[in-house]
């Protein structure tokens, strides 16, 4: 039977010689097939035909100018396909596709076995040095990332001081070092005994966003700022700075903006972090953020803060302070009585994506109820006045009275 040598190699991914032969014992059962060690000797390998990948061979065609040594076969992972796929389409009777399924299987535990040994990772811990240079250093935290976010038993098995390894680079002079180290513990955020480790570079992160004008900085420290639990004592902190986010929200490019309305939407669910939002200074074309012609997650995500602003405001501990804000605050241009948030969000009730019009009309059932709570407060508060000044009339009288009997 012909098969091509090149269908061989793109059926199957790579399996490595020495993996074939732990699992011969286990496929002979289940596929009949006498396996031989013979089959992965490589001296035999070419005494049965393990022709070129650029043609087609037959199981028995000559191995004169095709013999390998033992070295090259065991680096030609190719050729141990080939082999191994004549060799059950020869001896087993099955179809082309019951060997590729078979294959599959097989291949499939091979490799998760080889890439929870790899020792890639810690490969790549181990060589991150300060003394590397500025090329090299990139180039192994972006294979220190890579290899998290795909290995995942080798970073669960990383130590809080591999975290701390990775996080020394924040201090780096460059800047493609820095979003490099923040790419690197966004990874290492998504396993779950890192995440409370990760907070504790909070502080430092956020000054870097403040200090530095750079989108790509940006987007990659608020990215992990997104994935983590902020700390309590970092409230503080985010009061200072919360007029950078917010610089970062009006002058920013549009990725750093959907990350910096997310960070802002969950600074917005703090209760002693509201405030310090709504009375940030915003500049008086803050309403352009809402114009339709701006991408559709962008303004999804400017919705969202809204609706968190919005149910903020409506909330005990909220109402019960008469809070006083500046003129070009952020609540006088979304809430005030001269806003033109309502004519935004009309004009996004059309628009062409399904997520952003559910979305505004949100925005609007939210701010209605808003208005009627407002409404209501006011209405308690006339009837608790009006009955506090007649219970005080009636007080006095009724005194006066006992007074002239006396």
């Amino acid at each position: 039977m012909e098969l091509r040598a090149s269908h061989c190699r793109d059926s199957f991914a790579p399996v490595l010689l020495s993996c074939f032969e732990a699992y011969r014992q286990q496929e002979s059962r289940s596929l009949s097939l006498p396996w031989s060690s013979t089959v992965f000797n490589p001296e035999v390998l070419g005494q049965h035909g393990v022709g070129d990948f650029n043609g087609s061979c037959q199981g028995s065609c000559s191995s004169s100018s095709h013999s390998r040594t033992i070295p090259s076969v065991l680096n030609s992972v190719g050729t141990v396909k080939y082999r191994v796929t004549v060799t059950l389409l020869h001896n087993s009777g099955l179809s082309h596709t019951e060997v590729w399924q078979r294959g599959l299987a097989v291949e499939q535990q091979i490799q998760n076995a080889a890439v929870s040994d790899s020792g890639e990772l810690r490969g790549l811990l181990l060589s991150l040095h300060p003394k590397l240079d500025d090329y090299a250093k990139k180039m192994v935290l972006h294979g220190i990332t890579r290899c998290v976010y795909l290995l995942d038993k080798e970073a669960s098995a990383c130590t809080y001081d591999d975290i701390v390894q990775v996080a020394s680079f924040l201090d780096d002079q460059d800047m493609g070092i820095r979003i490099q180290t923040l790419n690197a513990l966004k990874a290492f955020a998504g396993i779950w005994k890192f995440k409370i480790k990760n907070q504790e570079f909070v502080p430092k992160i956020l000054e870097m966003i403040a200090s530095f004008w750079d989108n790509d900085m940006h987007i990659a420290g608020l990215r992990l700022l997104n994935g983590l639990q902020l700390p309590a004592q970092a409230h503080s902190l985010l009061k200072k700075l919360m007029p950078s986010l917010m610089d970062i929200l009006q002058l920013g490019s549009p990725a750093a903006q959907v990350q910096v309305l997310k960070f802002l939407s969950m600074l917005a669910q703090k209760e002693d972090l509201l405030y310090s939002i709504m009375n940030c200074q915003v500049q008086a074309e803050f309403l352009n953020l809402f114009q339709p012609s701006h991408p559709g997650n962008l303004l999804f995500e400017m919705l969202v803060f809204v609706e968190r602003l919005s149910e903020g405001r409506l909330t005990p501990h909220y109402q019960s302070v008469n809070w006083q804000y500046n003129e070009l605050s952020l609540h006088e241009v979304l809430f005030g009585e001269d806003s033109r948030l309502s004519d935004c969000l009309l004009s996004l009730i059309i628009h062409p994506e399904e997520e952003v019009q559910i979305q505004a009309c949100r925005v609007i059932l939210k701010l209605q109820l808003s208005t009627d709570t407002e409404i209501s407060i006011v209405s308690e508060t006339d009837s608790s006045l009006s009955s506090f000044l007649f219970d005080s009339i009636g007080n006095t009288t009724v005194a006066e009275s006992r007074l002239s009997q006396c």
